[in-house]
C-alpha cells in the first residue's frame, strides 16, 4: 500500500521530472517541492489565515483569562467559543505539517531508491517505474551532483542542515500567533527550539536532497505567510461571544 500511493508516484513523477528539465535532479526536487506545496496550498492558506486570526483575537482571549483567572473550566468553554464564532479551528494549523511528513518519509525512501548504481539497486528501482513510461529507465543512473552537493549523500560541509534550522526556525516565528498563556508561550518557545534543530539534524544525516526539499519547502511557506497578509496589519479582531460581552458590561456598572 505504501509502496503504491507514494514510492512509486514519487519516483516516477522525479524521474519525469528530471527527464523533462534537462536530467538536472536538483531542478526535479525543487519542481516537486513546488508541486507538493501546490497539492496542499488550500489547508496551507487555512492554516495561516487561523495563525493571524488567533493573533488578531488576542486582546479579547487575553480578556478572557483576566476574566476567569480563577475558573480554568470557564476559561476553556469561552475560549472555545470564542474560536467557533470567529470559525477558527485551534488545531487546525497542525494538519499541514502532519501531512508533510508522508512526504518527507517517502521523499528520504525514493532519493535512496533513485540513486541506483549496481545491478541490485537497479533491479529493485525497476520494479517501481510505471511501464506506461517506458522512457524512464534508460535515464538511470541519474545525475546526482548539484553545487557542492552529491543529493544522494548527506552534506559534509553542513551548510544544507544549517540553512534548514534557519528557515525552519523562521518559518515557525513567522506563522506561530502570540499567546497570553503562559503555558502556551512555554509550549511555543520548545517547539521554535525543538523542531529546527530535529529537522536539521535529519537533514546532516540524510540525503542532501532531503534537505534541499525541506529549504525549499520552508522558504515557500514563508513566502504563503507573507502572500496572505502581513502580521503586522492583522484583519479587525472579532468581538467576545454576546454571552461574555453581556457579564462583562454587567460587571462595570
Amino acid at each position: 500500500m505504501w509502496d503504491a500511493i507514494i514510492i512509486n508516484p514519487f519516483t516516477n513523477v522525479l524521474l519525469l521530472i528530471y527527464d523533462l528539465l534537462g536530467h538536472n535532479f536538483a531542478i526535479a526536487i525543487i519542481v516537486f517541492t513546488v508541486l507538493v506545496r501546490l497539492i496542499t496550498y488550500p489547508l496551507t492558506v487555512q492554516q495561516q489565515k487561523s495563525a493571524k486570526a488567533m493573533q488578531a483575537m488576542q486582546p479579547q482571549l487575553q480578556a478572557l483569562q483576566k476574566k476567569y483567572a480563577k475558573d480554568k473550566e470557564t476559561l476553556n468553554k469561552e475560549t472555545m467559543k470564542l474560536y467557533q464564532e470567529a470559525g477558527i479551528n485551534p488545531l487546525g494549523g497542525c494538519l499541514p505539517m502532519l501531512l508533510q511528513f508522508p512526504v518527507f518519509i517517502g521523499l528520504y525512501q525514493v532519493i535512496m531508491l533513485v540513486m541506483a548504481i549496481n545491478p541490485l539497486q537497479l533491479f529493485n528501482l525497476s520494479k517501481h517505474l510505471y511501464s506506461f513510461l517506458p522512457q524512464l529507465a534508460p535515464l538511470l543512473p541519474l545525475n546526482n551532483r548539484f553545487l557542492w552537493l552529491d543529493l544522494g549523500q548527506p552534506d559534509l560541509f553542513y551548510i544544507l542542515p544549517v540553512l534548514v534550522v534557519v528557515t525552519t526556525w523562521w518559518q515557525q516565528k513567522v506563522m506561530t500567533p502570540p499567546s497570553a498563556d503562559p503555558q502556551s508561550q512555554a509550549m511555543n518557545k520548545q517547539m521554535a527550539l525543538m523542531m529546527p534543530l530535529m529537522f536539521g539534524y535529519f537533514v546532516m544525516v540524510s540525503p542532501s536532497g532531503l534537505g534541499l526539499y525541506w529549504l525549499i519547502s520552508n522558504l515557500i511557506g514563508v513566502a504563503q505567510y507573507w502572500m496572505v497578509g502581513s502580521p503586522q496589519t492583522p484583519a479587525k479582531a472579532p468581538a467576545l461571544p454576546p454571552a461574555t460581552a453581556k457579564k462583562k458590561s454587567t460587571e462595570k456598572k
